[in-house]
């Protein structure tokens, strides 16, 4: 009997040791793994921007933007990025609550010293958020103007971005932003449509670089172009049926106000070249890229563009006919090209 008792307290010591010595191993890798995750993580784990609801009004960016010009050249100047992302900061992102006074308060402070809210709340967030949507549309460039009957090449600083559709066609609009799409699979609408004519000339926003150029069975025929500091992909579909572009090709260098192609009623087939769209239109999409895993990943960032399309109403792109394609009356030179 004591033989038997002696024999069952040593296996259950066994067992005892062997769980004790479980348990110390997890506990051994559970710290290995625990200090790992605290070690600086890399930038493609943490330390960019994944989202941003850009809700900023066409008459928030327009005041701003006037604030900014104003102000280039002298002592004072106050960047309209940093007048935004104040505002972003105090309203939590919703514009609703914007008023003109908030923004003269921003710039009086700018002013005196442009460091005076990287202490705020979220302001650094939105100062890169709205950077990163935003810095491509003011700057310096140059045009050829009439002035007193003869055509003088001036430089300017101001608005070098371009309303998506020429001026002089009609177009009409409206926050579509989210709505549901159901082609190929249930989705929301993660672009700006614009309803007009087949044939509109479509205008580079911004300048950039053709990165994609072709047949998309969602988009039809479509044309994405990538900013020079690599942040925004502009991208324009539904083009015409048979001829979608004007000398478009991957690799190409285009400048803002430039006619890119002709709005259509492509897309929506997996064949090539058809029209499966009911209304003419043109899908306009912006998409954030703060590291290049945002561009095909599953974390893509594209903002509501229906503000910004408003904002650009003011500076469309005159165009003119010659041998069945369209180019700008005008075109810039703009010095955010790289040599």
């Amino acid at each position: 009997m004591d033989q038997t008792t002696d024999k069952h307290h040593m296996s259950q010591n066994r067992i005892f040791l062997s769980l004790t010595a479980v348990l110390l191993a997890f506990l051994f890798c559970f710290a290995v793994l625990s200090r790992k995750s605290a070690l600086p993580v890399s930038a493609a784990d943490a330390s960019y921007i994944k989202w941003v609801d850009f809700g900023v009004t066409a008459t928030a960016m327009s005041d701003a933007m006037a604030l900014d010009i104003e102000s280039y050249g002298t002592d004072e100047h106050v960047s309209w990025t940093s007048l935004l992302a104040y505002l972003g900061a105090k309203y939590g992102g919703n514009f609703k609550s914007y008023q003109k006074a908030d923004l003269a308060y921003a710039a009086e402070n700018l002013k005196k010293d442009p460091a005076c809210f990287d202490g705020m709340k979220y302001y650094s967030y939105y100062k890169k958020a709205y950077s990163a949507v935003l810095d491509g549309f003011l700057g310096t460039y140059a045009v050829y103007e009439n002035i007193d009957g003869r055509y003088r090449y001036q430089e300017k600083y101001g608005l070098k971005a371009f309303s998506p559709i020429a001026r002089g066609y009609y177009y009409s609009d409206f926050d579509d932003f989210g709505a549901s799409r159901s082609y190929g699979y249930r989705r929301h609408h993660l672009g700006h449509d614009m309803m007009g004519s087949v044939g509109t000339p479509i205008v580079a926003v911004e300048s950039g670089y053709v990165e994609a150029v072709g047949w998309n069975q969602y988009g039809g025929w479509r044309i994405g172009i990538r900013s020079f500091d690599g942040k925004r992909y502009y991208y324009y579909a539904h083009l015409r049926k048979d001829h979608p572009y004007n000398d478009m090709y991957e690799g190409k260098i285009v400048t803002a106000g430039e006619v890119i192609g002709y709005l259509g009623m492509t897309g929506y087939s997996t064949r090539e070249n058809t029209n499966n769209i009911n209304t003419p239109h043109l899908h306009f999409g912006i998409q954030l890229i703060f590291h290049p895993d945002q561009k095909d990943g599953t974390n893509q960032i594209w903002i509501d563009c229906y503000e910004i399309a408003k904002f650009l109403s003011q500076n469309r792109s005159a165009v003119y006919r010659e041998n069945g394609e369209y180019y700008a009356v005008g075109p810039i030179t703009d010095f955010s090209i790289p040599d």
